[in-house]
């Protein structure tokens, strides 16, 4: 259950062929996932909110992403997950982010500031109260801020089913290539704020490693929607032991109309 909130935001970051377009979220919008273990067992709940800031005197979005356990899964594992990132307004290039988990115990609380004409990260472990500058790769986004770049970004057009697609990370304190195929659209049902509807969605696959967590390098599945949210719908994930689930519950604030597929 450790993995509530990671499995949610880190696997959906991903960065497509670029195609110039309207933004497809604003401040206020806010989303609900419900975590589920092996298809049934209720894990535990994430959120996700955007809200327009200042830092520095720039223009930023704030997304804060939340996670923790419920009922009987939190009395044996208590988690309680924070990640936050800072990123522009107009180029959606990060300049700070934050994690802060207590996960059964295992803590941590960093710091992260970017200096993209540097290509440097400057990470401030602040449980050790040491700080570390790091090099980092053209174009780097942390594990929130890639989404949503990921959501301006994507050229759906231009992918082919098999097509694979990678893009670079920094998260805590180190740079990762991460890569993940596009498998092709499908209709799903998910929960709209209460009601079951069908949404079509596209459907990708990312890399992992395989070993004490996942079961193999393909243990992943991510649905987004279609439309021009780009908003995650369910993401499942193949354990080595079980199986993880993140579907979609409630949601307000988005910008664009969100198309549900009715029955003939």
């Amino acid at each position: 259950m450790k993995y509530i909130l990671t499995i949610l935001v880190f696997f959906i970051g991903v960065n497509a062929p670029m195609a110039k377009k309207e933004s497809a979220f604003m401040s206020g919008e806010w989303f609900k996932f419900r975590m589920s273990y092996s298809g049934w067992f209720k894990a535990g709940e994430a959120t996700l909110k955007v809200e327009e800031k200042r830092l520095a005197g720039k223009p930023v979005f704030h997304v804060v992403g939340k996670g923790k356990t419920t009922g009987l899964a939190n009395a044996f594992f208590r988690v309680r997950d924070r990640y936050e990132s800072y990123f522009d307004k107009e180029t959606g290039v990060p300049y700070k982010f934050i994690r802060k988990i207590d996960e059964g115990g295992h803590t941590k609380d960093i710091e992260i500031e970017f200096d993209h004409q540097k290509q440097q990260a400057f990470v401030n472990n602040k449980k050790h109260k040491k700080m570390k500058t790091f090099s980092t790769e053209k174009d780097v986004q942390d594990m929130v801020s890639m989404y949503y770049h990921l959501r301006n970004s994507i050229n759906v057009t231009a992918l082919e089913i098999g097509d694979e697609i990678e893009t670079n990370m920094f998260f805590d304190e180190e740079n990762f290539g991460f890569k993940l195929k596009y498998l092709g659209k499908e209709t799903i049902k998910v929960d709209a704020n209460g009601t079951k509807v069908k949404v079509k969605s596209l459907m990708f696959r990312p890399y992992v490693m395989a070993g004490r967590v996942f079961k193999e390098e393909e243990s992943l599945t991510l649905w987004v929607s279609a439309d021009k949210n780009r908003i995650p719908l369910k993401i499942k994930a193949d354990l080595a032991v079980g199986s993880l689930r993140a579907d979609l519950v409630q949601f307000k604030g988005l910008k664009h109309y969100f198309p549900i597929v009715f029955d003939n």
